[in-house]
């Protein structure tokens, strides 16, 4: 029993010790072999470090010797420059110098010159000195010779120094006068030449641009009847329908011998146009009596109303002119049913704002100007009946009173030169009012008008001296002056045809213009016995 507890002892004890010597004795080779992994890795990173360093010295050497060549690189063309520009330097001081030098020996030069010239002025001016005493002398001499040749030629001529001065004078003047009609003659021929032209280009174009209708127009003051019977129906019992229809109206209804028609007689177109229209009104519905007359005269009143309003504004539309008063767009209304001379007052107004428009455009004008006083240039002639006065000066005070600017007012005061044009615009207006009234067609005078307009251009011709005949032809268009010519030259034949022209233009009014044309003609006669 003790040996087995010996040996168990032994064992158990062995049991304890064993591990304990095994972690001892692997605690021992674990700390060896750590030890042994350390040391290696010292050594490694002891190598890598050495490497490091190698490489970083041998870089700082190559850096140096790179940064040694740049910074020698540098300085050596620093260095070139600065030689190149020493070298620049020095040649500019040697050309400036060189020039210096030039210039010095110029001034030198010209010290020299004008110290030649210093002394040549004195020489000359001596010599001028002497040449002025004799000039003097001789002056002197010639005075005293002049007097006595006057003297003998007053002694011969029998004449005194004033009075060959102003024959002398006269004799010049009278020439002078010849050579400068002459040269007024040309200019005013090629002045003319171009302004016909420039002037039958306008119109041509403003003309083509602007076609109307060329029938001249008239209010109708006629009103056809049915039958006879109707004039009785008319006139009514004891008259009443006939006094009725003229108070409501104020017009003269004449009924007359002439079949089948009634005239109306007002001075008022726009009373006349109701008159009409209600008188058609009642015959189309047969009753007529003072109470059915008076209904439709007021219809016609509100209906004719409707149409100036109307007439207004399209003629505002067609023209292009806007911001009128509506007092004022009826009053140009009012013109549809006005005549001059048989034209229509409104058509002529609207023709005359194209056409002033047109030819402002072609000059280079106030084009917007130009076509409202074109516009508005007759308006007086819708108030000329109800207000005394021009329609020129009834056409300014309406255009003020309403607001229309300066140069409207202006072209309307000036378009039959009541006033003297002072702006293009008013000419231009003044052109076209002239155009739209003269062409063929347009208007129509009475005989007697006629006649003596011709028989005053033919009086105001034959007034003149020196005229044989005088011929009004061309309707009036054109006066022919046959002149005397032993008693009228060329140059008076020029001025006599400006100045009766001049005359024509103060004594007379006549639509467009009159053509004074001067003929003189020599013949010589000799017969052969």
């Amino acid at each position: 029993m003790t040996l087995v507890s010996a040996i168990t002892e032994t064992l158990i004890a062995l049991c304890v010790v064993l591990p304990i010597v095994t972690a001892v004795a692997g605690v021992t080779v674990g700390i060896f072999v750590y030890k042994k992994l350390q040391d290696k890795k010292l050594g490694a990173a002891q190598k890598t470090a050495n490497k490091m360093v190698e490489d970083a010295v041998n870089e700082v050497k190559e850096m140096r010797k790179n940064a040694a060549k740049e910074a020698k690189e540098q300085l050596d063309k620093e260095r070139a420059e600065l030689e190149k520009e020493a070298r620049d330097k020095q040649s500019m001081l040697s050309r400036t110098e060189q020039r210096l030098i030039q210039r010095e020996e110029t001034l030198d030069k010209k010290e020299q010159s004008l110290d030649k010239k210093s002394d040549d002025l004195d020489n000359q001016k001596a010599s001028l000195a002497q040449k002025h005493a004799e000039a003097d002398k001789l002056k002197s001499e010639l005075q005293n010779a002049n007097n006595k040749i006057l003297d003998e030629i007053q002694h011969v001529a029998q004449l005194s120094k004033e009075e060959a001065k102003n024959r002398l004078i006269d004799a010049i003047r009278d020439e002078a006068k010849h050579d400068a009609a002459k040269m007024v003659r040309e200019i005013d021929a090629e002045a003319k030449e171009e302004a016909d032209k420039r002037a039958q280009k306008i119109v041509s174009l403003a003309v083509q641009r602007c076609a109307v209708d060329h029938s001249a127009e008239i209010t109708v003051s006629t009103v056809p009847l049915p039958n006879d019977e109707m004039k009785g129906r008319i006139i009514g019992r004891e008259g009443r329908n006939i006094r009725a229809l003229e108070t409501a109206t104020g017009c003269d209804l004449i009924i007359d011998d002439t079949p089948e028609a009634v005239v109306l007689s007002c001075f008022d177109p726009i009373r006349r146009e109701i008159a009409r229209i209600a008188l058609e009104r009642l015959i189309g519905d047969g009753r007529i009596h003072p109470g059915r007359i008076e209904d439709l005269v007021e219809k016609a009143r509100k209906e004719v109303d409707v149409k100036v309003k109307e007439a207004g504004e399209n003629a505002m539309y067609e023209t292009g002119v806007f911001g009128l008063n509506n007092e004022l767009v009826r009053i140009l209304g009012r013109l549809r049913f006005r005549t001059s001379y048989g034209q229509n007052v409104l058509r002529h107004s609207i023709e005359v704002s194209h056409l002033a428009g047109i030819m402002a455009a072609e000059l280079g004008a106030d084009v917007a100007l130009c076509k409202r006083a074109g516009l508005l240039h007759d308006i007086g002639k819708a108030l000329d009946h109800e207000i005394e006065g021009t329609h020129v000066s009834i056409g300014v005070d309406v255009a003020k009173k309403y607001k229309e600017a300066k140069g409207v007012v202006h072209c309307i005061a000036a378009h039959h030169n009541d006033v003297e044009p002072e702006t293009i615009e008013a000419v231009i207006v003044q052109c076209a009012d002239a155009i739209s009234g003269a062409r063929p067609g347009a208007r129509r005078e009475s005989l007697d008008n006629y006649v003596k307009r011709l028989e005053k251009l033919e009086e105001i011709a034959n007034g003149y001296e020196g005229v044989e005949k005088a011929f009004a032809v061309q309707a009036g268009r054109e006066v022919r002056i046959i002149v005397k010519p032993e008693v009228i030259d060329d140059v008076k034949a020029m001025y006599m045809s400006k100045e009766i022209a001049k005359q024509i233009e103060q004594d007379m009014q006549y639509p467009g213009q009159i053509k004074v044309n001067v003929i003189r003609e020599t013949r010589a006669v000799e017969y052969a016995k």
